[in-house]
């Protein structure tokens, strides 16, 4: 059997190694330490956001982001229903309810008209909620200029999650810079990685230290271990920034590369009308394509996404259903949710092909033969 084609598998560029080699001769191993301080200072830069606290994950991140905001026990949070259900799982660990909001067919992304409904909904019902997270899915922005928009308009305070789209732009403005707070994911699978770890970004900097003082087990400033808050182990190791800055100074590459690659994609299966792909809807949006994802119309095709899924598997290559909405989630069924049927549709009929920017073109060439 040929070897494994991984989904997104990481890539690392050789520049790791030296930043590695610099922590272990300076014994800085333990949690924190100067690369982290550096690893934060360059992910500033890059995102032109003033404040950055780098963490153990990006689920960290959205808990801290939330904690921040006053997120508390019976508060209601609004979410992506189209994600990952670590964007969720953080508004559950604060005792506060999830309120599901569908997607839009165009970015797939947290539909604005659906947003507002709910909002003057929840209001309604006396129960006006305490902030909103927008997820960037599979690297393309949210239409964040309608969002923003709405969040200011009722005063809610805005989290952008933005774990898939390190090195996505909305109107030229970098995704995780919107909103209150941003965060970002540098699991062993995103753009670039840390092996694990993730980011809290904001412009607010009382609120960024104070995420920092907490994850860092809430240690207050005596000679002994004194705890006037309760705290959380959430920091990154200067070990894993020390990863995180080699793989940071090959981001553009990176990004180029994946976008070259669903570029490639639509190229190979130009002919294909059954298969239709996530798409930038105008010039104002530049999406990573962290994950290069399309759309089968069975009628057409006469086959579904499973088919495809099972025959790249057979293959040893590995494939992915989108994902499957947090309000058809057993765990968050009981939560209120705003549906209008394009998250579900999108669950039955996509496919996240594999992405990672160490693909060669024969790989490509091999997947696209599978799905003809």
């Amino acid at each position: 059997m040929r070897t494994k084609i991984w989904l997104s598998p990481p890539h690392m560029s050789g520049k790791e190694q030296q930043y590695v080699n610099d922590a272990f001769a300076s014994n800085w191993v333990a949690p924190l330490g100067p690369m982290v301080d550096a690893f934060e200072e360059e992910l500033s830069v890059y995102l032109a956001v003033p404040h950055v606290a780098a963490l153990s994950s990006g689920t960290a991140a959205i808990h801290l982001a939330l904690l921040m905001l006053g997120v508390k026990t019976g508060d209601e949070v609004i979410a992506s229903s189209f994600t990952f259900s670590a964007t969720v799982n953080p508004i559950v660990y604060l005792g506060a309810t999830p309120v599901l909001i569908d997607s839009e067919p165009e970015t797939w992304n947290m539909d604005p008209v659906l947003l507002e409904e709910a909002i003057t909904d929840r209001i309604k019902k006396g129960k006006k909620p305490a902030a909103i997270v927008v997820v960037d899915l599979y690297g393309m922005p949210a239409r964040m200029d309608q969002i923003c928009s709405i969040a200011e308009k009722y005063e809610i305070p805005l989290v952008e999650d933005a774990a898939e789209a390190l090195g996505s732009r909305f109107e030229e403005k970098a995704c995780g810079s919107f909103g209150q707070m941003g965060i970002l994911s540098f699991n062993g699978n995103k753009i670039i990685t840390t092996s694990a770890g993730g980011a809290l970004v904001s412009s607010d900097a009382e609120k960024v230290s104070t995420a920092r003082f907490l994850a860092t087990q809430a240690r207050d400033e005596f000679p002994h271990y004194e705890h006037t808050h309760i705290g959380y182990n959430y920091r990154l190791s200067n070990i894993l920034a020390a990863i995180g800055r080699g793989q940071l100074q090959v981001i553009q590459d990176r990004v180029s590369v994946r976008r070259e690659i669903n570029r490639s994609y639509r190229e190979l299966l130009k002919d294909r009308e059954e298969i239709s792909f996530q798409t930038e809807p105008d010039l104002r949006y530049f999406s990573n394509y962290w994950l290069s994802c399309i759309l089968i119309n069975r009628k057409k095709a006469g086959f579904d996404r499973e088919s495809i899924r099972i025959r790249l598997q057979m293959e040893n290559i590995d494939s992915r259903p989108l994902w499957k909405p947090m309000h058809l989630q057993p765990v968050f069924k009981a939560c209120p949710a705003y549906v209008n049927g394009t998250s579900e549709k999108l669950f039955v009929n996509g496919l996240c092909l594999p992405s990672g920017s160490s693909l060669q073109p024969s790989d490509l060439e091999l997947i696209a033969g599978l799905i003809l």
